[in-house]
């Protein structure tokens, strides 16, 4: 997340304007403030955050092809294995490279048509198809488009629609914003929650917004949550004085237009290794020690399974997939699901927990159950206490 899968990016977090970053983590340890120090790593965050850094893997690689073909040749030794071979491969590799610049840093293609709108079998197959865009078309939104992402994103982050009785809100730019990995991005909603920290609120946060990216996805949009790779002081430098430092926090940016089939080879790689996801079992319990997973040959659990997937798909800041759940059941009926935080994280965890309910709700709703969250006391929930982690936030209960 992106809360985009920000890459390469992730000590880059600290450097953003303390009045807009989440404080997910403390301050840089002795170790880590020498490592960002050195000449490399600027380098380094001066390459990502100028949009160059996706092109350097590709670049390395096809220079120590290019060295070992070298080195094949001066010894002599096994000349189409040592020599060709790693010429042929750096040959290609370079002109990857070059393809890639010219279609992508600077968009000569054919134009690319807006793709026309998917055609889902249920709200299920929408989650489970939905996956982080990493270079988008330059062309912008359809006017028809635009506005209904607008319209959700406003109605979903109003007062009666959220958990929290604290103020989020999406903030629209239509200009690019300095963000990783994804590539060609121009137009965003920035999620704002109050500057004091409120649990719950940052929770509304991803519930709210994943709802609209939802919807944008059965549309046939592109999406992309994003949040340790997001420059935030080009945030503020595009909101102006819509953001407010004594009254403001920047959680993260989600990006929406119409994917791109030209992307960098080094993105396309970083996209494979992150489609692993934990199984349902390492996800889902029935107990508060977390030591029994859901069995889905009990029927109050097995009806219960494409739920448990949607969540398991949900997306989440490297994903890192920190959000547990505690199904409550007796007999063949659900009394209720503990959603739970598994890492310390205020920000980044309670974005994700948020999303995992938007995609619980959907879920629920398509099998005919509707409910709501609410907030336990451990009185309330009965069931004994829950370790240091994962630790309890919220509840959803079916009406």
């Amino acid at each position: 997340m992106i809360l985009g899968h920000a890459g390469w990016g992730s000590l880059g977090k600290r450097r953003a304007a303390s009045n807009a970053m989440p404080p997910d983590t403390p301050q840089s340890t002795p170790n880590e403030a020498w490592f960002e120090s050195t000449w490399w790593w600027r380098i380094k965050m001066k390459l990502q955050w100028t949009s160059w850094l996706q092109y350097i893997p590709n670049l390395l690689a096809g220079m120590l092809m290019l060295l070992l073909g070298g080195l094949g040749a001066w010894s002599g030794v096994w000349p189409l294995l040592l020599r060709d071979l790693p010429l042929v491969v750096s040959a290609l590799l370079f002109a990857n490279l070059l393809f890639d610049i010219a279609t992508v840093r600077y968009g000569f293609h054919p134009a690319e048509p807006v793709p026309p709108p998917p055609n889902y079998i249920d709200v299920f197959e929408v989650m489970r198809a939905r996956v982080s865009c990493r270079s988008f078309q330059k062309q912008a939104l359809t006017e028809e488009h635009r506005k209904t992402i607008l319209s959700l994103a406003q109605q979903q982050s109003r007062p009666e629609n959220c958990l929290s009785p604290y103020p989020i809100r999406f903030e629209y730019v239509d200009n690019p914003l300095v963000v990783w990995p994804a590539v060609g991005t121009r137009e965003f909603l920035v999620a704002i929650a109050p500057n004091a920290y409120h649990e719950l609120a940052v929770v509304d946060v991803g519930r709210s917004l994943q709802k609209v990216v939802i919807e944008a996805t059965r549309m046939g949009l592109a999406t992309c949550w994003i949040g340790p790779g997001a420059d935030h002081k080009s945030i503020i430098k595009q909101l102006g004085d819509r953001f407010v430092p004594e009254r403001d926090h920047i959680i993260g940016v989600c990006g929406f237009g119409y994917a791109s089939r030209y992307i960098p080879l080094s993105i396309r790689l970083i996209t494979k290794t992150q489609r692993h996801r934990l199984d349902t079992c390492e996800l889902f319990f029935t107990d508060t020690s977390f030591s029994h997973s859901v069995d889905l040959k009990i029927k109050a659990y097995g009806n219960l399974s494409r739920c448990f997937e949607a969540c398991q798909w949900s997306p989440s800041s490297y994903n890192a997939q920190p959000t547990r759940a505690v199904v409550v059941a007796k007999k063949d009926a659900l009394i209720r699901v503990d959603f739970c935080a598994a890492s310390h994280s205020r920000f980044y965890a309670m974005v994700a927990l948020g999303i995992w309910a938007a995609n619980w709700e959907a879920g629920a709703a398509a099998l005919g159950k509707h409910g709501d969250f609410v907030e336990l006391t451990k009185d309330q929930r009965g069931d004994g206490p829950f370790p240091d982690l994962p630790r309890y936030v919220v509840s959803w209960s079916e009406r």
